[in-house]
């Protein structure tokens, strides 16, 4: 079993709060739009991290993270990318990844919306865990974590305070 944090679009912003929610975690799982290094070198004091670089992010970033992701969990097949659409709407050149990697969970960001939904199309678990840094449209700041275990996903817990809280 493993404990993963879920987040996306800190946009160079970690808070002590959100850090503390992901206290414990095997592994921490950030969609793109990191911001800078230290965001990152934060993280890996936490746990093991597997990032992806959003539209935000530069060459330093770049450089380190890739554009997708795509690995095992627990016996799952997870894909994650930082632009990736939603549920009926995917982004098109996702949807060519999804059919040939057939993920049992794919996360993606870019939206700032936290959103999580069973796709049956594709027989998937979607994640957007929203945004949790201070820059964009969102009111609330937004994170996620979860347990795998084996082909099971159990006890997700929202992270959600109000972007201008710090």
């Amino acid at each position: 079993m493993k404990k993963i944090g879920a987040l996306s679009d800190t946009h160079g912003y970690l808070d002590e709060g959100l850090l503390k929610f992901l206290e414990g975690c095997d592994e921490i799982w950030h969609a793109g739009d990191i911001g800078n290094q230290a965001i990152l070198q934060k993280l890996e004091e936490q746990a093991s991290v597997r990032a992806v670089y959003g539209n935000i992010d530069g060459r330093d970033i770049r450089l380190q993270c890739p554009e997708i992701q795509s690995f095992e969990c627990e016996s799952m097949r997870i894909l994650i990318t930082h632009i990736g659409g939603k549920p009926g709407r995917y982004d098109q050149g996702i949807r060519e990844q999804i059919r040939r990697i057939r993920p049992d969970v794919f996360m993606c960001g870019h939206s700032h919306i936290l959103r999580v939904e069973y796709d049956r199309h594709p027989g998937m678990l979607y994640i957007n865990p929203g945004a949790a840094g201070k820059t964009g449209f969102h009111k609330v700041r937004t994170a996620v974590r979860f347990e795998l275990d084996e082909k099971d996903i159990r006890n997700m817990e929202v992270y959600e305070v109000d972007r201008n809280r710090h």
